[in-house]
């Protein structure tokens, strides 16, 4: 994957991120937009962590909207609605750690296909889907067959649902960039 976003713009958009995030834990109105070098528009993905454990995460695999918006929206979401967290507090923010992860489009893969550390997933099957960005399995050693299965489960399908002929299997790449 291909993405042109310097160190600067990635410094940028990190800080937008906690920016936006106090200004809605203090109601300070919108955090003011950085000017970015970068022009794209992509899916994205927001993650904060405390102790380096998962704090929040939300984000959306594809998006027509300009990075900005699709950024500050992920990290309200990351934040407050984490259906998985209580709302973020003040006394939290400088505790957390800001992760972005930049997506490329969907494409289908083979399972064979799959290299940790380079795609993420996204399963569907039977009304159901999952996502894990390609951090995840990298992050807690997992291989190939044991990725697979987690997006399964992740999805709240079997874990062998990748194997069925009625799965719908895609990977993605990722520009992932954080605070640390």
């Amino acid at each position: 994957m291909d993405f042109l976003i310097s160190v600067d713009d990635q410094k940028k958009l990190l800080k937008y991120v906690r920016d936006v995030i106090q200004a809605s834990l203090y109601r300070q109105g919108k955090a003011e937009a950085p000017e970015l070098a970068a022009t794209m528009r992509c899916g994205a993905f927001v993650t904060l962590k405390e102790n380096d454990s998962l704090r929040g995460c939300i984000g959306r695999m594809h998006s027509n909207d300009p990075l900005l918006e699709t950024i500050s929206e992920m990290a309200l979401a990351a934040a407050f609605e984490d259906p998985r967290f209580a709302p973020l507090r003040k006394e939290e923010l400088a505790l957390i750690d800001i992760e972005i992860s930049l997506l490329s489009p969907l494409q289908p893969i083979a399972p064979d296909e799959v290299i940790v550390g380079q795609h993420g997933l996204l399963i569907s099957a039977w009304g159901r889907s999952g996502v894990l960005l390609p951090q995840v399995p990298v992050e807690f050693g997992w291989d190939r067959k044991t990725f697979l299965e987690q997006v399964c489960r992740k999805a709240g399908l079997s874990p062998d649902t990748w194997k069925s002929s009625f799965a719908q299997l895609y990977g993605f790449e990722g520009f992932v960039f954080s605070e640390s």
